[in-house]
């Protein structure tokens, strides 16, 4: 990893903070990673589609489409837990060692059931965030049923309360996706990585988020585009998307974490 990368220090204990363009050089290493024996990978992917899809089948189903919004915005939350199996194949090609598709779906973090605590309290955050989002509805629109998805965009996008609805629900929406995302990106890596507890991890996930505020901004709207156009691709697009990115944030992780140790 290059001086770049990693960051020099500012002063004896602060280390800088990384660049913002360093977000396409994370993005550029997690291809490598995809096209190295890209069938594992290609294979994630497809079964994190198949999820997906099976996911939204079942809510049509169920008459749960009109939170398809908020729950396809919930998927971004949970992502960097069901990403775990594409980290491992990136240390594991990092250490120069060989890569399976098992050892990237039955992981061994030195961490053990860590990982399962910082699950639990991202499937709580969905669950907040869903219920935040039948209140904004309640709030803008009044206690009346759900209408369907046909429906409900005409209200959105059609209406001055749906536009306000919306600019509110891209606030709050985004406040739950930047904590969501501060307290995990590095935390489910990191517990892979190092034998940490699931608070620790998520306490320095948050403070190597903050201390290189701006490369982590540039690597969240990397995120968000990449998801959207998967999302636009009526989610076909998962297959090759969710490994790129998976791959990418492991990168992100090594570059972020290498700086503060080096500079401790």
């Amino acid at each position: 990893m290059s001086a770049n990368e990693t960051g020099s220090a500012i002063g004896p204990d602060r280390p800088a903070p990384l660049p913002a363009s360093l977000a396409t050089a994370w993005l550029a290493a997690g291809w490598r990673d995809l096209v190295t024996q890209p069938g594992p990978s290609l294979v994630y992917g497809a079964g994190v589609f198949v999820v997906s899809l099976l996911v939204v089948a079942v809510m049509f189903w169920a008459g749960w489409d009109h939170i398809l919004f908020p729950a396809l915005s919930g998927f971004m939350i949970v992502g960097p837990l069901i990403a775990i199996g594409l980290y491992e194949k990136s240390r594991r090609l990092q250490a120069g060692e060989s890569v399976r598709l098992a050892d990237m779906v039955l992981v061994r973090p030195p961490s053990g059931g860590q990982i399962l605590f910082i699950g639990v309290i991202l499937a709580l955050l969905i669950v907040f965030w869903l219920r935040a989002a039948v209140l904004l509805y309640a709030l803008f629109f009044g206690l009346h049923p759900f209408p369907g998805l046909n429906e409900l965009l005409p209200m959105l996008v059609a209406t001055p309360t749906g536009w306000a609805m919306l600019l509110v629900g891209t606030v709050v929406g985004g406040l739950f996706a930047a904590f969501a995302f501060s307290i995990s990106v590095f935390a489910i890596p990191m517990l892979l990585d190092e034998n940490v507890d699931a608070l620790t991890a998520m306490g320095m996930s948050m403070a190597m988020v903050w201390r290189n505020l701006g490369v982590m901004i540039a690597w969240g709207a990397v995120v968000m585009v990449l998801f959207a156009l998967a999302v636009v691709t009526v989610l076909l697009g998962m297959i090759l998307v969710f490994p790129l990115l998976g791959h990418a944030t492991w990168h992100a992780y090594r570059a972020v974490r290498q700086g503060e140790t080096r500079d401790a």
